[in-house]
Order: structure tokens, then sequence, then C-alpha cells
């Protein structure tokens, strides 16, 4: 996504290295579920996050953009798009 897109879009931020380990992928979907298309979460960890990208891709497939914006080794930041409007359910898996 451009810069000039992501200005113009409703930005989210969430630092999962504030979050205890068990609070971070809920905290992350639930701030996902909120967003409308075009909406952009940051996501900001200490540790790869390639787990959460396929439960993403797994839960919501081709609801979502993901893009590294900062590959480690201390710090990860990525950022999350909506593509789509449609239903966020994930077909009765949580």
């Amino acid at each position: 996504m451009s810069e000039a897109q992501t200005q113009a879009s409703e930005v989210s931020h969430v630092d999962v290295r504030t979050l205890h380990p068990g609070e971070r992928h809920p905290k992350i979907f639930g701030t996902l579920h909120t967003l409308t298309p075009g909406g952009v979460l940051h996501i900001t960890s200490d540790h790869e996050p390639r787990p959460l990208q396929y439960q993403l891709e797994t839960a919501l497939p081709g609801k979502f953009s993901w893009e590294y914006l900062e590959q480690g080794p201390e710090v990860w930041r990525v950022e999350i798009t909506r593509l789509d409007a449609g239903c966020d359910c994930c077909c009765g898996s949580h």
C-alpha cells in the first residue's frame, strides 16, 4: 500500500510487545474485525509474526493483505489492510 493510501485510510496500531501472549491474537483479530475496507492495522512485535499471517490467511482468506514494514531481528512491523467487506465468520473454527 502506498504512503498516500495509508494516510487516507483508517490506521489502527497494536504493539503486541506490551500484551500478555494469550491476549495478542484476540486483540489483533478483534481490531481487524472493526476495520472497514481500506482500513489498516499496523502491528509491532518482538518476534516473526508468520504464525499470525498463516492464521489470518486460513481463517479469513482473501479479506486482508499483509506487508512487512520491518523484518527484525529485534522488531517486526507489519501492515495489514482490509480488502473485503464480506462476512468475517470463520466457518465455526473459533
